[in-house]
């Protein structure tokens, strides 16, 4: 650390001074400028609250900033953390087909024309079809998450009327995105019944009244709760809408469209189960378990998918066509029913302790140094999708002792090189799990790890 350390604002270099410590002809002169005028804000702010900087430390912090600014965004990322669908991460890995339909549709296509008539198409009409022949529902739209299908359903049906919803189901799902502000920002009157651990058919058809627009069902995506409960299963719910003529929307969130069982993970509700069920509309996500790119998808009876679609909120919530492209390539291979070996997602779920374990031994043997191990572990599936559950799995470990540094400097080195791998610092020991890691990727992954290892 450099003992030249400046403690008074009036003592900060200029912009100049800092451009001849810093400034070459591979970044524009524009962007040193505006780097070393963000960087010597910051350090401004951080003297006035009572600390110090160097020059040594704003020249690199400047020249890093410089650099990032004109860098190629995002950054193609390994995942060695064992997390299926981790968010920070973009979520689902979209198979080779999905990519290669964005980059079609990135030019011109047949986005809203028939190709055949030459007259006006909508841009709902094929993935619709494919979503209405492998859900079951009669009709289906899309829009650009399913926070925004909440929201949509919720203005299109439930404006100036009653949502009734179980208090247990009143949730936050992530982001400050609550039930209750949604329901508000809606233009609906939230109507809680039974309690936060146990509600019961009764407590729904008691609540119903002439204000009663929806019956809400919310899927409780990122957490689980046991022991003394009761909650009341979509058929039931459905029946009471039948019976008292209330529509019932199923906010389904991770858009299982499998039986997660065969992967020795308990069942989680399907989206198929719920159209089945007899529910008006079954809302759920394109880049969780459905393996897509981010979307939420709107599925259930006609009627009320054609409010929804021409509610003028729909033209601002509504995706753009290269999302559109990914999710009907996605829903191809559940229509073909090659899912399990096309989409990433299911195929990393389907992938055994053994197949895993076998892998982490390969990249071992391939690596021959010091403080290296193959160790059990556990996979997660994230993204919001079934919460308690975990997944046998194998990791390599490293022990960054070995090498004089701490686990902490050594995910950095991971993480910061050319190209980047998430891990797992645990045990002050570094865990890749192989089971997140695509099979293309292994060369460039045993590169960084060795890489990482070397003396800086």
């Amino acid at each position: 650390m450099s003992l030249n350390l400046i403690t008074e604002p009036r003592l900060l270099p200029s912009v100049t001074k800092l451009l001849e410590l810093t400034s070459n002809d591979s970044v524009p002169h524009d962007v040193w400028v505006a780097a070393a005028r963000y960087v010597l804000s910051e350090a401004r702010a951080t003297i006035l609250a009572g600390g110090s900087v160097s020059q040594e430390d704003l020249a690199r912090t400047v020249a890093a900033r410089a650099t990032q600014d004109i860098a190629p965004w995002p950054t193609k990322v390994i995942n060695a953390t064992g997390v299926i669908l981790h968010t920070n991460l973009g979520r689902a890995v979209l198979s080779g087909a999905a990519r290669q339909a964005m980059l079609d549709a990135a030019a011109y296509s047949d986005l809203e024309v028939d190709l055949q008539s030459g007259t006006r198409g909508s841009r709902d009409t094929y993935v619709e079809r494919l979503l209405v022949d492998i859900t079951g529902a009669e009709a289906a739209t899309v829009t650009n998450n399913c926070a925004a299908s909440l929201f949509l359903a919720l203005t299109a049906l439930g404006r100036g009327r009653e949502v009734i919803v179980s208090r247990g189901q009143s949730v936050e799902i992530g982001g400050k995105f609550r039930i209750p502000d949604v329901c508000a920002q809606s233009g609906a009157t939230l109507r809680e019944v039974g309690t936060t651990n146990r509600t019961y058919a009764s407590d729904y058809g008691d609540a119903v009244s002439e204000q009663t627009a929806l019956l809400l069902k919310v899927h409780r995506s990122n957490f689980f709760v046991s022991g003394f409960v009761a909650d009341v299963d979509i058929e039931e719910m459905a029946r009471i809408g039948r019976e008292r003529s209330v529509p019932v929307v199923n906010d389904l969130g991770s858009g299982c469209l499998v039986d997660t069982t065969r992967f020795g993970l308990r069942r989680e509700p399907t989206v198929q189960e719920s159209v089945a069920a007899g529910v008006g509309l079954t809302l759920f996500s394109g880049d969780k378990l459905l393996g897509g790119p981010q979307a939420g998808v709107i599925a259930g009876r006609s009627d009320l998918v054609e409010r929804v679609r021409r509610h003028p909120l729909a033209r601002a919530l509504r995706c753009d066509k290269v999302t559109l492209a990914a999710l009907y390539a996605t829903l191809r291979h559940y229509a073909r029913g090659v899912q399990y070996e096309s989409i990433p997602t299911l195929r990393m779920l389907g992938l055994t302790a053994d197949e895993i374990r076998a892998r982490a031994e390969q990249w071992r043997d391939a690596l021959p140094l010091a403080g290296i191990a193959v160790c059990p572990s556990a996979s997660t599936v994230g993204g919001g999708s079934l919460p308690d559950a975990e997944l046998p799995s194998s990791a390599l470990v490293l022990d960054p002792a070995e090498y004089g540094l701490t686990s902490n400097a050594l995910t950095e080195r991971l993480r910061t090189g050319d190209l980047p791998v998430m891990a797992r610092s645990e045990q002050d020991r570094v865990w890749l799990d192989p089971r997140t890691v695509q099979p293309d990727e292994e060369p460039a992954l045993l590169a960084a790890i060795n890489s990482a290892l070397r003396p800086p």
